[in-house]
């Protein structure tokens, strides 16, 4: 499980920046996942083996001076209320404003760390004019250049210190798999939740879940016990008028961390519109399960839009990874609702799913004797042996003599030959080739 780290501050001091310069740090160890630029609030990261989720606040405030200050205090709160740490940062350039000192008089409150990251710190003279920083009352500040990247290090190895530690599950508790129902405000989240619990039976308990704010509900049912995390019933915060954009990728971010698949709720009469394509990637880039549900498919005009054309669209938008199940439902009505729970225990055991080396070799290497690698520079690449590897989530890697030589699109080819041979609907899969 993840720490969140929210960026904070007023307009115009860097925090995208930052933000940017994060992700690219973790895009470099890791191969680049397409669809990655649909979401450009939220990221994940890495830093000295550990790995952490980053949020940029900046692209929500709107408006004129007169209610910036008012679109700060929200959009910090709502950051301090799901974050593990904060970052809060200022520019030395125009020194302290009236915006950070209100910024600063909400984080002196909180109990959770916050970090006073001090930006477009470049030389010896703006060193000095950073000590004016530490009347905003926050205590120790790091300097750094977001845009040259100098001192992010040191403030890097200060967050790492900063995340809280998470106790370990015990050996003798039973971890059931985790069902987060995510997707953005009015789609049904909680009509589908309630149209399952309703009137059934099978609940055994409901338990507070690893988050503070969300509601797990135990089930039993075709032989199988998950959890079901409902992330429409986190509370709503009484002082907070939420942005309801931000907030839903707020608290879908820690849903999604937490979970092992995710339900992906999406309203018929609006489409799959770019709030869903966030959460999709989002789940995605975490390497979760995920199955979609067309939810007020009663409401939709049949003559107008078909079940194909309309799984059509959705499928257009998730390009490249389109092995999903997609089913349209009703909360209201029930329709589909037991079909829908099935597709996400499938998708579990998918992700589950385990393929002996010797069956994977046998298969996979006469798929690549019938199309090998293309040739790079007259060199011709061989592989000649193949295995998955013993993680949470499916990978599978390929020894070859060049590694460097096969590329993207040859990846994807033999992703496509596993999904052809094994079930992994629902699941994103990573490819690696190394040097035999």
């Amino acid at each position: 499980m993840n720490n969140i780290v929210a960026i904070v501050g007023r307009p115009n001091v860097g925090k995208s920046t930052l933000f940017n310069r994060l992700i690219q740090r973790r895009e470099a160890i890791v191969d680049s996942v397409s669809g990655v630029t649909r979401d450009r609030n939220y990221g994940k990261s890495e830093w000295n083996g550990k790995e952490f989720s980053v949020i940029d606040t900046g692209g929500y405030v709107r408006g004129s001076d007169d209610v910036f200050e008012a679109e700060i205090r929200k959009q910090v709160e709502l950051a301090i209320d799901e974050a593990d740490v904060i970052i809060f940062v200022v520019d030395v350039e125009e020194g302290i404003t009236p915006m950070d000192d209100a910024v600063a008089r909400l984080l002196r409150k909180v109990t959770k760390p916050v970090l006073l990251a001090v930006n477009k710190v470049d030389n010896a003279m703006r060193e000095k004019d950073a000590i004016e920083f530490y009347n905003l009352g926050l205590g120790e500040y790091y300097t750094f250049a977001s845009i040259s990247g100098s001192g992010t290090g040191d403030l890097l190895d200060a967050l790492i210190d900063a995340f809280p530690i998470k106790p370990e599950p015990t050996q003798e508790e039973v971890v059931l798999p985790r069902f987060a129902v995510v997707g953005r405000p009015n789609a049904g989240k909680s009509s589908f939740i309630n149209a399952l619990i309703g009137k059934e039976r099978y609940i055994v308990t409901d338990i507070a879940g690893t988050t503070r704010d969300s509601i797990d509900t135990k089930f039993d049912r075709f032989g199988f016990e998950f959890n079901l995390v409902d992330t429409a019933g986190i509370r709503r915060k009484a002082k907070v008028k939420e942005d309801l954009e931000f907030y839903s990728v707020m608290r879908s971010v820690r849903a999604i961390e937490h979970a092992d698949i995710c339900i992906l709720i999406i309203d018929a009469t609006r489409g799959f519109e770019g709030q869903d394509q966030s959460i999709f990637w989002l789940a995605e880039k975490n390497r979760k399960g995920v199955v979609i549900l067309v939810n007020k498919w009663d409401l939709v005009e049949k003559e107008t839009m078909s079940t194909r054309d309309y799984e059509e669209k959705i499928r257009e938008e998730l390009m490249p990874f389109t092995d999903v199940p997609i089913l349209f439902v009703s909360a209201l009505t029930k329709q589909r609702l037991l079909k829908a729970l099935e597709a996400t225990v499938k998708v579990f055991e998918n992700r589950q799913q385990r393929i002996a080396t010797s069956k994977f070799n046998e298969f996979m290497l006469k798929v690549i004797e019938a199309y090998p690698p293309p040739a790079t520079k007259g060199k011709y690449v061989k592989i000649k042996y193949c295995m998955q590897l013993p993680t949470p989530t499916p990978q599978f890697v390929f020894f070859a003599n060049m590694p460097q030589y096969v590329k993207e699109p040859y990846k994807r080819y033999l992703e496509n030959k596993i999904r052809e041979n094994w079930d992994f609907s629902g699941v994103p899969i990573d490819i690696y080739i190394r040097e035999k």
